[in-house]
């Protein structure tokens, strides 16, 4: 259940730092915040709006809100296979799928099968410069880097899932900045005084309104197929390991991005800052952090965190920290079992599982948002 740690914010995070409940509070004062704003379980310090919070807005958007990587998001599917269909390691999947889904800051392919998959998508409403049109079809079907990655889980029945995280990619990353620039001195110009100059907005009727939005849901677009891509060729890959198998079912959710919803008779723009939707019968995919559990969920459809629950375990130390404070040594005895970078294992510190809350407390603290359909333990991780 939540509580209210300050005027118009709810939380529902039982571990959450002053720094966030005060940058909640500052966007719940902005006075086209139709309602209050909720903070999900794995909610911290984010750049203008908190991450793992849930934002109403009537007539504007804040561009910061939904952030850089429009569109990422969580694909998962469950397959017919199942613990003793795997081979004793599945070391002869990381190649597989480090040549079918490059990783890392600026990581490409050039795959002419994607060419039919891209066309579908169009063009953002921004005339995309040559470079950016090649980024664009370079990076389609491509991981990143960060927290973005590809896992192989088995559920409590023993069945075979995968599980992968990726966003829009250096194009959504370039969309996102623009607009965020452009509403940073657009408040400079009519001399709006903001508490914090990253919760610029664009107030809707205006051109600068209808071209971000635009720009937006061809990103979520983009970020959406890039991932249905992703997992075609990871769940292929696996039966190629496997010699057999068969999809039983794909969920695939955003967890940074703003739609239209309706709440409280009201239509409004719903903000979703690293929280997924979970309206009630919404299947989602919540990751916990390297080494620990993922979650297969149903929304309950609560009112009060406008149908959403958290995006992940969330991050209770900055890389920056977690790389000062934690060891590679650590980080392989937490993944001792399972197939993963372990050679990249100093370059993933940062994504300890000791750098993010507890995934089991997060998951306690929204039973009123979710129901657990299936815990997905992991047996394969390859990160950006």
């Amino acid at each position: 259940m939540p509580n209210q740690p300050a005027p118009d914010v709810l939380s529902w995070a039982s571990e959450i730092d002053d720094a966030a409940i005060a940058q909640a509070a500052r966007t719940a004062r902005l006075p086209f915040v139709a309602g209050h704003v909720a903070l999900m379980p794995d909610a911290h310090v984010g750049i203008g709006a908190t991450v793992g919070s849930v934002i109403p807005t009537e007539g504007a958007i804040i561009p910061a809100a939904v952030g850089v990587d429009i569109g990422c998001g969580m694909v998962a599917t469950e397959t017919t296979l199942t613990a003793a269909d795997l081979p004793d390691t599945l070391d002869a999947l990381m190649p597989l799928v480090e040549r079918h889904i490059p990783a890392g800051v600026g990581k490409g392919h050039d795959d002419p099968s994607l060419d039919r998959a891209l066309s579908g998508l169009g063009l953002p409403r921004t005339e995309l410069t040559a470079k950016q049109e090649r980024t664009v079809a370079t990076q389609f079907g491509t991981l990143g880097s960060g927290n973005h990655f590809v896992e192989v889980c088995l559920d409590e029945r023993e069945r075979v899932w995968t599980v992968l995280h990726s966003g829009s990619r250096g194009i959504g990353n370039q969309l996102a900045t623009k607009h965020i620039t452009g509403a940073k001195g657009l408040m400079r110009r009519q001399e709006m005084g903001l508490e914090d100059p990253d919760l610029a907005y664009f107030t809707q009727g205006t051109p600068e309104f209808e071209a971000y939005v635009q720009d937006m849901l061809w990103a979520q677009s983009y970020a959406m197929a890039s991932r249905a891509r992703m997992d075609h060729v990871l769940v292929d890959a696996l039966f190629q390991v496997a010699g057999k198998g068969a999809r039983v079912r794909k969920i695939n959710c955003h967890h940074n991005f703003t739609q239209l919803e309706t709440h409280g008779g009201k239509e409004l723009w719903i903000t979703r800052k690293g929280a997924i939707k979970a309206a009630t019968g919404d299947e989602g995919v919540i990751p916990g952090s390297m080494g620990t559990r993922s979650y297969i969920v149903r929304g309950r459809g609560n009112p009060d965190s406008y149908d959403s629950c958290s995006h992940g375990a969330g991050r209770r130390m900055s890389r920056t920290k977690a790389k000062k404070r934690l060891s590679a040594g650590s980080l392989a005895e937490a993944m001792r079992g399972r197939t993963w970078n372990a050679d990249r294992a100093e370059a993933l510190v940062d994504e300890h599982p000791e750098a993010y809350k507890p995934i089991d407390q997060v998951m306690a603290d929204q039973r009123d948002l979710v129901e657990v359909r299936h815990t997905l333990s992991q047996v394969f991780n390859y990160k950006g």
